[in-house]
């Protein structure tokens, strides 16, 4: 019975990681994103913590931002880092899929008000991850 249960978790998990492998290679980011990426990875990296332990946000959107850094934390990856160009797009995708989600839930203004970076690298996570319009102006609050 576990060793059943054992093969189906595992074929689960290879069924995961190949439907995401695939959407990887067919959703490859042009290489001025990529890089672009790259550039705004320390200030995407303090928004999310900021964001995440921003009391005022409901306790939903901050715990998906926790578990989105312990993801990244963690060393085992769905998809391994060496492996070239999709080896570290696992982890662009979760993290944009995260955002999104905050910006539905906290609003565009918390994303705002949390940014430590420039005008040009917040439009820029905006472009990387998908995420619908343009960032709100500095003086732009939610209704």
């Amino acid at each position: 019975m576990i060793f059943r249960v054992a093969i189906a978790v595992v074929g689960a998990l290879a069924i995961a990681w190949l439907l995401l492998v695939g959407y990887l290679l067919v959703r490859r980011p042009a290489e001025g994103t990529t890089r672009a990426a790259l550039r705004v990875v320390p200030d995407a990296v303090r928004l999310l913590r900021r964001i995440a332990g921003d009391r005022s946000l409901a306790r939903g959107v901050r715990v998906r931002l926790w578990l989105l850094l312990a993801y990244l934390l963690f060393p085992v990856d769905l998809v391994p880092d060496f492996l070239p160009v999709v080896g570290y797009m696992d982890d662009v995708v979760i993290a944009g899929a995260a955002l999104r989600s905050v910006v539905r839930r906290a609003g565009a203004s918390a994303v705002r008000r949390h940014w430590p970076g420039t005008e040009e690298g917040l439009a820029a996570l905006w472009a990387i991850t998908g995420l619908p319009g343009s960032p709100p102006p500095p003086d732009v609050k939610d209704a």
